[in-house]
């Protein structure tokens, strides 16, 4: 893609409220990576649902005054806008109760949302929407657009089937997984294979996908892009929560690659960025450019 060239971005899926001890915050894979994408200089868009109450109002409202586009994003008068509960343990790391139904879950296509990625750069979606069968019909019909598409593997038990996750697969430009992820995978498909980067040619090799990524927490991150194996190893920082990291990380490597960054920049850029998230709390907090530079130099 030309570096001069604006990206058009689409995102595809839940948005919600990360519910916390004390306080809540908006939330949702999809959004996290939309809101760091608009951050980062990118127009971008949401398709979603959410409910006609206060929730979804708020949230709406919120999204707006962060700059993200929101005609494809539906007000259901029959499901709640979403929720997930997040449990957060002694080194910040998250897990998460994810209500259902909710709104999102139930997210039908109008002729607006369909225009709207036939005319993007990028579609990006996950596999938690996919748990219902409605969202996941409405993003079936999405991923036959020509797009550039971006898969973001996200296993919430119990809300995945391996089945399902291979259909999001084979359609996918580039796919993101964490190590535990790919791991699970490969096992599951009979991987014959012990490394990480073995499993990561076996799921190209199985998907036709060109390009795969698998973060790796505190130890950074893989990148396979164009045939060569790029790595970083993470940069130190002290860790509030662990909520939406890797969402800002996708947003920051897809950002940097798809507007000509060399993949090793790419990948050393998109590590800072989710390590500064992950000091922080919650999944959305403004960064700087910086505070991006001064981790990656370690000055």
């Amino acid at each position: 893609m030309d570096s001069n060239k604006k990206i058009k971005a689409v995102a595809f899926g839940e948005i919600l409220w990360d519910v916390f001890e004390n306080k809540k915050k908006i939330g949702g894979a999809p959004l996290n990576v939309a809101l760091r994408m608009k951050s980062f200089g990118c127009e971008v868009s949401m398709i979603s649902s959410v409910g006609q109450d206060q929730d979804g109002a708020t949230i709406l409202r919120e999204i707006e005054i962060l700059g993200i586009e929101t005609n494809a994003i539906l007000q259901s008068d029959t499901y709640p806008t979403g929720l997930v509960n997040v449990i957060l343990d002694r080194n910040g790391s998250a897990s998460y109760e994810i209500k259902y139904p909710s709104a999102w879950d139930k997210i039908v296509l109008d002729d607006y949302a369909k225009i709207l990625v036939g005319n993007a750069s990028v579609l990006i979606y996950g596999s938690l929407v996919c748990r219902d069968e409605v969202s996941r019909k409405s993003l079936e019909i999405l991923l036959q657009n020509e797009v550039y598409k971006v898969f973001d593997v996200n296993l919430r038990k119990p809300h995945y089937s391996y089945e399902v996750l291979e259909k999001l697969m084979i359609p996918a430009n580039f796919i993101k997984f964490n190590d535990e992820e790919i791991e699970e995978i490969a096992a599951v498909w009979q991987s014959p294979f012990t490394t990480l980067e073995e499993n990561i040619q076996f799921i190209a090799s199985r998907t036709n996908t060109s390009s795969i990524c698998v973060t790796k927490g505190k130890d950074g991150a893989l990148l396979f892009w164009e045939g060569e194996l790029y790595k970083n190893d993470g940069y130190t920082v002290k860790v509030v929560d662990t909520v939406g990291a890797g969402d800002s990380f996708l947003a920051a490597l897809i950002t940097s690659l798809l507007t000509g960054k060399q993949p090793q920049a790419a990948i050393d850029f998109a590590c800072a960025v989710g390590a500064l998230v992950a000091s922080f709390s919650g999944a959305n907090p403004k960064i700087s450019s910086v505070e991006i530079e001064k981790l990656i130099s370690g000055k």
